[in-house]
Formats: C-alpha cells, sequence, structure tokens
C-alpha cells in the first residue's frame, strides 16, 4: 500500500529579471491554500496528502498556476526558482507581519538566514514508534537527498561557492537535535527544549527531519524532510519523494536498518557518532552536493554522495516496482546523470553566463515546465 505525502513549497515571488520581491501579504489576502513567512519575499502552499503520485503531480502544478495569475494582475511578476537570494537583498529582512511577535524574534535572532525557499516533504507513517525508526534512518541519510536537490549556488548576485547557500546558511535549532530513541524521548526532550526556551514553540525545530503531527509531540503521525531545497520541475521533485518512499518501504520490511542497531560504529557512543558523522556529511552535501565526499553510517568509511545514491537506488527499486511508482522513482537517474539544478547553473556559469542571466533562464524554464505539465496531465481546475 502506498504510503500519504504530502509538500510544503516555498517559493519567492518576484521579477522576471529574477528581482525578489515581497508580495505575500497580498497573495495571502487574496488566495487559499498559501501561507506567509516571516520575510515577504517568499510564500508557502501546502499539498493535501495523497498517496497517488499523478494525483500529487497535479496537486503541486495548480496552485503555482494560479498563484502566477494572480501575479499578473498585480504587476510583471513571477516566481523565482532557487532557495537563496540569488540577485541579492540579503542585507534586509522584509517583514511579512510587523505585529507578529514570533517573526520578531525569529528577525532578531536569524536576521536573512532564514529568508530561503525549500521543499518539506511529509510522509503519513501512523505508528509512533515505527515513524521513530523511520526518523532515525532518514536522518542519517538526509544528505542524499540535499545532493540530489541543491540549487541555490548564488547569493546577492555571486557564485557563493556552495552547491547549497540555503543549508549552509540556515540556522539548524535546537543546536543539538538526538537520534530519538523512542516516542518518549521525543516527547521529553520537546518538553524539556521548551522549559528551557531553545524552542520557542513545538514549530521550532528546524533540523533536517523531525516527526511531525498535528499535535506535536504527543500525537504524531508523519515525517517530515525539510533538508531539501526547492525543487523547480515537479517530476524531479516527485522522484525524490518516490526516492524517500521506496527506503521507508524497505524499512518497514527489515526494521533491522535502524541505524542504531544496524551501525557498526562502536555501541558506546553510537548515537553521539553517528550525528557527527551526519552533521559533516550534511556540510559536504551543502558545498559540493552530488560530488561530496560522505562517511556512511553504517560503518564510517568514506562514499561519494552519487556513488551512494546509486547504490540505494538499487536497493529500493524493486519496491517501487512493486507499489506500481517505479516510473515515478527512475528520474533520480537523470539528475545523477544530469546533475541537480545548482550543478546545472554552475555549468552555465562555467560558458560564461552571470548568475542574473542563469537565473533568468531558470525563470522561464519553470514556467514553461509548468505550462506543459498543466496540458498533459492536469484536469481543469476546480477552486
Amino acid at each position: 500500500m502506498l504510503l500519504s505525502k504530502g509538500f510544503e513549497v516555498e517559493v519567492y515571488t518576484g521579477t522576471p529579471h529574477g528581482e525578489i520581491v515581497g508580495l505575500s501579504d497580498k497573495i495571502v489576502a487574496a488566495l487559499n491554500r498559501f501561507v506567509r513567512e516571516p520575510d515577504s519575499r517568499n510564500v508557502e502552499y501546502t499539498t493535501a496528502p495523497l498517496c497517488r503520485y499523478e494525483h500529487l503531480l497535479c496537486d503541486l502544478v495548480r496552485p503555482r498556476l494560479r498563484l502566477r495569475d494572480y501575479l499578473k494582475t498585480l504587476g510583471d511578476y513571477t516566481l523565482i526558482p532557487g532557495s537563496s537570494l540569488s540577485l541579492g537583498r540579503s542585507d534586509r529582512f522584509y517583514r511579512s507581519d510587523p505585529s507578529n511577535p514570533y517573526h520578531t524574534y525569529i528577525e532578531q535572532t536569524y536576521g536573512t538566514d532564514v529568508v530561503t525557499a525549500s521543499i518539506h516533504i511529509n510522509i503519513g507513517i501512523d505508528d509512533p514508534e515505527v515513524l521513530m525508526r523511520a526518523y532515525r534512518l532518514i536522518r542519517v541519510e538526509a544528505p542524499l537527498y540535499l545532493a540530489l536537490s541543491a540549487s541555490s549556488p548564488f547569493l546577492d548576485g555571486r557564485v557563493s561557492g556552495s552547491h547549497s547557500t540555503r543549508w549552509q546558511v540556515f540556522p539548524q535549532t535546537p543546536k543539538h537535535v538526538p537520534l530519538f530513541e523512542s516516542h518518549d524521548h521525543f516527547i521529553r526532550w520537546t518538553e524539556e527544549q521548551l522549559a528551557a526556551g531553545t524552542m520557542q514553540n513545538v514549530r521550532h525545530l528546524w533540523a533536517s527531519v523531525r516527526p511531525n503531527g498535528d499535535r506535536r509531540p504527543y500525537n504524531i503521525n508523519r515525517l517530515e524532510l525539510r533538508i531539501c531545497d526547492l525543487v523547480g520541475d515537479p517530476i524531479l521533485l516527485l522522484a525524490i519523494a518516490a526516492f524517500l518512499e521506496a527506503r521507508l518501504l524497505q524499512l518497514f520490511q527489515d526494521p533491522g536498518l535502524d541505524p542504531l542497531q544496524r551501525s557498526r560504529l562502536p555501541a558506546s557512543n553510537r548515537a553521539e557518532d553517528l550525528l557527527a558523522l551526519t552533521a559533516a556529511n550534511e556540510a559536504a552535501a551543502a558545498r559540493t552536493s552530488l560530488d561530496a565526499k560522505l562517511c556512511h553510517w553504517y560503518d564510517g568509511q568514506p562514499l561519494g554522495a552519487r556513488e551512494w545514491i546509486e547504490q540505494l537506488y538499487q536497493e529500493v527499486a524493486p519496491f517501487a516496482r512493486h507499489y506500481g511508482f517505479g516510473c515515478f522513482l527512475s528520474p533520480v537517474k537523470k539528475i545523477l546523470r544530469q546533475g541537480n539544478e545548482a550543478q546545472q547553473w554552475l555549468a552555465q556559469i562555467d560558458r560564461g553566463l552571470d548568475p542574473a542571466q542563469v537565473v533568468q533562464g531558470a525563470i522561464r524554464q519553470m514556467h514553461q515546465q509548468e505550462l506543459e505539465l498543466e496540458g498533459q496531465l492536469c484536469p481543469p481546475w476546480v477552486a
């Protein structure tokens, strides 16, 4: 049986020239399903939890087309791909809701390091202990999803030196988030953070992966992967989600994949060693994505990100085929072959373009992809 899946999609708005312009207050007032972020330059929409990938595809594309239609009523505005302030103004915070005290805290504490665009993938898992096991496995493998999705190689009109500038600067909070051993551990830890003030509320857990639910930490029913940069191509985004789902289906069949059990790192300090290894892997994936040299959680041995993903692909592909979504998984091979968005953009820089030209071309490409998908796959929009 397929798992339920939903996406939280953060995207910048701006001009066809690539200037990012804050419009979220107007968007949220005019359109359902859109919510504001603390800075007005990006806006978020959420898809409903669905199981079938073809339905998810339409649910990803339709809100963006609807948003584009609304932006036209405001002026010559569009959606801007990428996950960082590629062409400028990382020096200033543009408040979307000046009266919101939580937004005040975020601005004063983190500044524009939080003004990024990303994809959060939520996968439904009803059993809390199974969910915690899934959290542990995907936490140590999260760098692979960043490597597949990296799309932020520019900042303030310059090549930043990282494939995911977003993950290099985004404040992971609290600084130490355990590999929770159980649901009870997650509850106790969260209550301690709230009491200590290291978390302002239950949403203030900004790690690569987190357990999620309607009344967390007590009622949890989904795994949220938060590390991915914005993936402009919906087909490639679904492929990354399929890679995640297939890995979870493999884990359900083989619970011994739990890193706390399977890893050959010394048992005496295994959890902390796994966290240190994973943090180093995340930093490496943020710098060079698919070309990064990582260390495997199983034995600590070095392994290239691309090689690791290729190995996992061979393991999980039978699960995707068995459950009928193998065709949605297969574009992962395209990412490995052609590079992620950051690598493709940097290749254009090597050919003589500047960041503004690259971003402007990506703006046109993303819009064209959406129009083609709408015409091919999506039924008429129902408001």
